[in-house]
C-alpha cells in the first residue's frame, strides 16, 4: 500500500522482500500495487481473497494521516485475529521504539488469512519471521483440514 509506488517514485522494496520470502517457503505469490485509499484496499483484499489463502500487506499501518490500511482492513475482515498484531508489535517494539505507533490488524475473510506488515523492509521482513511459525497451522484451520495440536 502506497501512493509512491503507485507513481513510481519509489520502490517497493517491501514487497519485494516478502515476495522472495514467501517464495522460499514454497507459495505462489500474486502481487498488487495499491494506493492509500481505504476503498481500494478493501477492494483489493476482497479481489485477492477469492482465491489466495493468505493476503500479506505491506504499509500503511503508521500514523501518517494515509496510512488506512488497517481500517481498510478491518472494513472487510469477518473475525479478527488480535494475536497476530499483538506479536508483530512486541517484537517491533522490542528493536525499536517506533513498533509503538504500529496499528496494523489481523483476521478471517472467509477461508482466508489476511495480514498487515508493516512497509518498512525489515519491519516486514521482522513481521513474516514472527508470523512465519504459525502460518502453516492457521491455513490448516482455515480449510477445515485435520489437524494435529501440540501437547504440552
Amino acid at each position: 500500500m502506497s501512493d509512491g509506488v503507485v507513481a513510481g517514485t519509489r520502490e517497493d522494496r517491501s514487497g519485494d522482500g516478502l515476495d522472495e520470502l514467501l517464495r522460499e517457503e514454497g507459495y505462489e505469490v500474486e502481487r498488487r500495487v495499491v494506493p492509500d485509499e481505504r476503498e481500494q484496499i478493501a477492494g483489493a483484499i476482497r479481489e485477492l481473497a477469492t482465491s489466495a489463502r493468505v493476503v500479506l500487506t505491506t504499509g500503511g499501518t503508521g500514523l501518517a494521516p494515509r496510512d488506512v490500511t488497517p481500517e481498510a482492513t478491518r472494513d472487510v475482515l469477518e473475525r479478527e485475529v488480535p494475536g497476530i498484531p499483538e506479536a508483530l508489535r512486541a517484537d517491533s517494539i522490542a528493536k525499536t521504539a517506533h513498533g509503538l505507533l504500529s496499528r496494523g490488524a489481523a483476521g478471517v475473510l472467509g477461508s482466508t488469512l489476511v495480514v498487515n506488515l508493516p512497509g518498512s523492509t525489515g519491519g516486514c521482513r521482522d513481521g513474516f519471521a514472527v508470523l512465519r511459525p504459525a502460518l502453516a497451522h492457521a491455513l490448516e484451520l482455515l480449510a477445515n483440514a485435520p489437524t494435529e495440536h501440540e501437547q504440552t
